[in-house]
C-alpha cells in the first residue's frame, strides 16, 4: 500500500462560486467543506478496504463469500445509523466456490503451474495424473478420431498463446478531446476447432479436464466463467500463458508432458437468490424527500484474487461516502440511497433487478433524481462519463470544479458501457459512471489473479469517497433533478 499523505483543505471561498453562497445553497456549501474534512481527517476507507479484500476476499456472485460481504456491508450501514439497511434478493441461480486447485507438471521435470478454474466449473474426479493430449491444432474431425485417447485425459484445448494484453485503455480524464471509452478489445486464446464445437466433443468422449492459456503476461491469469455451465461438464482451467505454451510446444513436438491436476469445487442450490445491499439517508424537504439520489457500485467480483480494483475500491467509495454524510448529520432535501450490487460480472443482474422492481412505472421513474456509479478502474476519481447529456454536464462541471485540487480533472461528454449505470440509462433514467485512473487496470488486474489491494493507495480511497459524497450531496440539495435523455 502506498504511503498516505493528506490533501490540502482549501477555503470555502475557493471551493464554490459566489452565486452558490446564498439561501438554501449556503447550507449545501458548508457541508461540502465539512465532507472534505471528515473524509481526510477521520476516514475509515482503508479499514473498510482491507476488510473487504484481505479478510473476505473474492466475492463471486452466489458464493458464501459474497453473502458474507453483503451481510458485512449491511452491518456497517446499520452501525453508522443509516435508515433501513437491508439485503434485497433477486433470483440468480446456483452458487459456486472453489475449495482446492492444483496443477503441476511432473514430467519431463517438476513445475508448479499457475492455474485457476473457470467459475462454475465442476470438480475433477480426484487428483488425476498422466500425459496431456493436445488438440489445439486439430480439426473437429480429427478430434472425433481421437475419441479413445480423450477418455479420462487431461486435454490442452488451444494453440500456444502468441498475442498478449499489451496495455490499458486510453485515459479519458486527462485531455479535452474525444476519446474511445469502454472495455478494450483483448486478445483471445485461439484453437483450430472453435470452443463451442470442441467442448461438447470433450464432454461426449469423457475428457477428465481441459486446460487453455491466459492472454495476460508474466504469470497473470485472466479468468471469468459461466453460471450456466453444466455440473457434469468437463472441468476447465486457465493456465498462465507462458506456462501453457511450454506444455503445448512439448506436446506438439511429440513429447507430451505429464501433469497432476486436482480441482475441488462446490455448488450451492439451497438459496438461489443473490442480494443487493441497500441503505439510505432520508430526505427532509416535504416537496422533494420522495425523490432519490442513488449512489452505487458492485460488491461482487470474480474468484481468483481479492477483487480489489474490481470493485472493492468502488464499493468502499460508496460506503465511506455514506458514512461521511451520516457522521456529519447531513439532512439532504432528497433521499440519498446507497446500493451495493451483486451480479454485475454476470450481466449487471443486480442493477437490472433493482430497476425492474423499483422503476417499473412512469411515476416511479420520475422519483429518481440521478444515479451515480463507481466502476471500473483503479486510483483516483477524475470525473464522470456524461452519457452525451450536455445539460447534465454543465451541472456536473460546476460540482467538479471545487474538487480539482484533490485530483479531479474533467467530466467527458462520452458514454461508457458494461457497468451498473447502463440499466438506468436503458430505462430513460439519468445514470452516470465515474472516470477512474486505469494504470495497470486492463493490463494487469481486471478479472485476474493479480487484483490485490496494493494497486490502490489510501489517498485514492479517501479522494474517491469525498468525490462521491460531494456529488451525492450536491444532487440531493439541487433545486432541480438532473436532466434526462431519451430511453435507449
Amino acid at each position: 500500500m502506498k504511503a498516505s499523505r493528506l490533501f490540502p483543505v482549501v477555503g470555502l471561498a475557493v471551493l464554490l462560486a459566489p452565486e452558490l453562497l446564498s439561501g438554501q445553497s449556503r447550507d449545501a456549501a458548508d457541508l461540502v467543506a465539512r465532507i472534505r474534512t471528515e473524509g481526510l481527517q477521520r476516514s475509515r476507507a482503508l479499514g473498510l478496504y482491507r476488510t473487504l479484500t484481505d479478510e473476505i476476499g473474492a466475492r463471486l456472485t452466489g458464493s458464501p463469500a459474497h453473502v458474507k460481504a453483503a451481510e458485512w456491508a449491511r452491518g456497517r450501514f446499520e452501525e453508522w445509523g443509516l435508515a433501513n439497511p437491508h439485503l434485497e434478493p433477486y433470483e440468480f441461480g446456483r452458487g459456486w466456490q472453489v475449495d482446492r486447485v492444483s496443477v503441476e507438471m511432473t514430467e519431463p521435470r517438476y513445475v508448479p503451474l499457475i492455474a485457476y478454474p473457470e467459475a462454475w466449473s465442476p470438480a475433477t474426479a480426484g487428483a488425476m495424473t498422466g500425459p496431456v493430449v493436445y488438440v489445439g491444432d486439430k480439426t473437429a474431425a480429427q478430434v472425433q478420431a481421437m475419441a479413445s485417447q480423450l477418455r479420462g485425459a487431461i486435454v490442452l484445448t488451444h494453440l500456444p498463446q502468441t498475442e498478449f494484453v499489451g496495455g490499458d485503455r486510453p485515459q479519458p480524464g486527462l485531455a479535452d478531446r474525444p476519446i474511445a471509452t469502454g472495455n478494450p478489445a483483448l486478445p483471445q486464446a485461439r484453437s483450430t476447432t472453435p470452443p463451442n464445437e470442441l467442448l461438447p466433443l470433450l464432454r461426449q468422449f469423457g475428457a477428465a479436464a481441459a486446460l487453455r492459456p491466459s492472454a495476460y503476461r508474466d504469470g497473470t491469469v485472466g479468468v471469468t466463467g459461466n453460471r450456466t455451465t453444466a455440473p457434469d461438464g468437463v472441468p476447465m482451467l486457465v493456465v498462465a500463458g507462458e506456462q501453457y505454451n511450454v506444455l503445448a510446444r512439448l506436446a506438439a513436438s511429440g513429447h507430451p508432458p505429464s501433469l497432476r491436476v486436482e480441482l475441488r469445487t462446490r455448488f450451492f442450490e439451497a438459496d438461489r437468490n443473490s442480494y443487493n445491499v441497500i441503505a439510505e439517508i432520508p430526505g427532509r424537504d416535504p416537496a422533494l424527500r420522495d425523490q432519490v439520489v442513488l449512489v452505487g457500485a458492485h460488491l461482487d467480483s470474480w474468484h481468483t484474487a481479492s477483487g480489489a480494483t474490481d470493485n472493492a475500491d468502488g464499493a468502499v467509495a460508496v460506503m465511506e461516502a455514506m458514512r461521511i454524510l451520516q457522521a456529519l448529520g447531513a439532512q439532504p432535501r432528497r433521499t440519498i440511497r446507497a446500493a451495493l450490487w451483486s451480479g454485475e460480472e454476470q450481466g449487471l443482474l443486480g442493477a437490472r433487478a433493482y430497476v425492474a422492481q423499483h422503476f417499473n412505472t412512469p411515476a416511479a421513474r420520475d422519483q429518481l433524481a440521478v444515479y451515480l456509479n463507481d466502476d471500473p478502474g483503479s486510483g483516483k476519481t477524475l470525473g464522470f462519463y456524461m452519457e452525451r447529456n450536455p445539460q447534465a454536464k454543465t451541472i456536473f462541471d460546476r460540482w467538479l470544479a471545487p474538487l480539482k485540487d484533490l485530483g479531479a480533472t474533467r467530466n467527458v461528454i462520452e458514454s461508457i458501457n458494461a457497468t451498473d449505470h447502463v440499466p438506468f440509462n436503458e430505462a430513460g433514467l439519468p445514470g452516470f459512471n465515474v472516470i477512474k485512473e486505469f494504470a495497470a487496470y486492463d493490463e494487469r488486474t481486471r478479472h485476474t489473479n493479480a487484483d490485490y489491494p496494493e494497486r490502490m493507495s489510501e489517498d485514492a480511497l479517501k479522494q474517491s469517497a469525498i468525490f462521491m459524497a460531494t456529488f451525492a450531496w450536491q444532487a440531493a440539495m439541487a433545486d432541480e433533478k438532473i436532466p434526462r435523455t431519451a430511453a435507449r
